[in-house]
């Protein structure tokens, strides 16, 4: 069977019309149908259903679209197996990362793998946790940087180093001068937080419903970067992890105390997967870096 009527056909499923499909393949609208009608004579069966405003696959559709989609995700990976090079020569990696950990994480460890491997070529993307693992299984990206809490069971991931996130405020601040503070006084704070589409905010969230806290959050923001300057330059603080605070000027990071709010990082990728070189040297100088000895496994 040819690909390219596979290749129509997730097109089609994807945008739910044919269309808005024959427009991003760039290709006539006819001869896209024409295409899925010859696919659909072959199997004997109806893959979508044109009654609607919008092109719907059909039960039969529904099966037939998950086989194909992995045929071509095997398919692709057979093709950079191939061209894989092992002493990592040439080649590419392709990683997603959470945004905390992308602003001090992936600087260190890119450093380490370019050095040691010039002519590999990166393509790196921050994004939510939960579009990671979807990117993941539709074999988007070779790796992922994010939290423990994997929720796809097509993801396995592997413990990278343990972080603590501290209450972050800028030199002006009237606590600035404070190594810790009482958990209690949260409830004083005017904060500065992510928005509720990142896991950080999730986790900050259900670290103050255990604790019984309910800090005033003043303001929120879709970018750590907006965060990080709204604490700088205002009295609002923010709860960050602390290795952010020391890399940047005009922050300061406070523990909180007793009860520290801790969150595992881990790699992850595509369970059974095939690993190219550079994704497996990568791992391997990721666990070397993030700590001597595993914090958690999910095999």
């Amino acid at each position: 069977m040819l690909l390219r009527p596979i290749h129509y056909l997730l097109a089609v499923a994807e945008h739910r019309s044919f269309t808005r499909a024959a427009a991003a393949l760039h290709v006539s609208q006819p001869a896209l149908s024409q295409q899925i009608r010859q696919l659909e004579d072959m199997l004997g069966a109806q893959l979508f259903d044109r009654s609607g405003r919008a092109t719907r696959l059909t039960d039969a559709g529904q099966v037939y679209f998950s086989h194909a989609r992995k045929a071509l995700q095997d398919l692709e990976e057979g093709r950079r197996a191939i061209h894989d090079v092992g002493d990592l020569s040439r080649g590419s990696l392709r990683i997603a990362i959470t945004p905390t950990f992308a602003a001090y994480l992936i600087g260190p460890l890119v450093e380490g793998f370019h050095e040691r491997y010039p002519n590999v070529a990166l393509t790196i993307r921050e994004m939510p946790q939960e579009r990671i693992e979807a990117a993941l299984a539709d074999d988007e990206y070779d790796i992922g940087i994010g939290f423990e809490e994997v929720h796809s069971a097509d993801i396995s991931s592997r413990g990278l180093l343990v972080e603590t996130l501290a209450l972050v405020v800028g030199r002006g601040h009237r606590l600035a001068g404070r190594k810790t503070i009482g958990l209690r006084a949260l409830n004083d704070e005017s904060l500065v937080l992510l928005t509720a589409e990142f896991a950080t905010r999730e986790q900050i969230d259900r670290y103050c419903r255990q604790n019984n806290l309910r800090p005033r959050v003043l303001m929120e923001a879709n970018s750590l970067g907006a965060v990080i300057e709204i604490v700088r330059r205002t009295a609002l603080s923010t709860l960050l992890p602390a290795k952010i605070a020391s890399e940047r000027e005009g922050l300061v990071a406070i523990a909180l105390a007793p009860s520290r709010l801790k969150r595992t990082a881990v790699l992850m990728q595509r369970r059974g997967a095939y690993q190219t070189a550079a994704a497996r040297e990568f791992v391997r100088l990721a666990l070397a870096r993030g700590a001597s000895r595993p914090v958690s496994t999910r095999p």
